[in-house]
């Protein structure tokens, strides 16, 4: 494996670790409460700028995603669609370009 690769994977793990740390600690200090974090998403003009921004992010990586999936026929790469959704950018993205890096037979 190369070291791009190795890159690409430990930001992959750093992207779902670090921000789902913040997350849960959130969640568990406000008793799973999802309705008080969305909320929080648009408590003042810089927060929901950064929420949008990375809506924005995702549906552009999401569309790249599939686009290129159905070209390169790598369609392991779909998995990054929904870690994309559920943790984030920060993991979709460098784990679609570990998946897109890796030789296709």
């Amino acid at each position: 494996m190369s070291g791009l690769r190795l890159t690409y994977l430990a930001l992959a793990v750093l992207g779902a670790a670090w921000p789902m740390r913040h997350f849960l600690a959130y969640l568990t200090s406000e008793g799973g409460s999802l309705s008080g974090m969305f909320a929080l998403w648009t408590a003042n003009h810089a927060v929901t700028g950064l929420a949008l921004d990375l809506m924005i992010a995702a549906t552009a990586l999401i569309v790249w995603c599939l686009a290129e999936t159905f070209v390169r026929r790598n369609w392991i790469a779909l998995i990054t669609i929904p870690a994309t959704l559920l943790v984030g950018v920060s993991f979709g993205l460098p784990l679609y370009l570990f998946l897109r890096t890796r030789p296709i037979p």
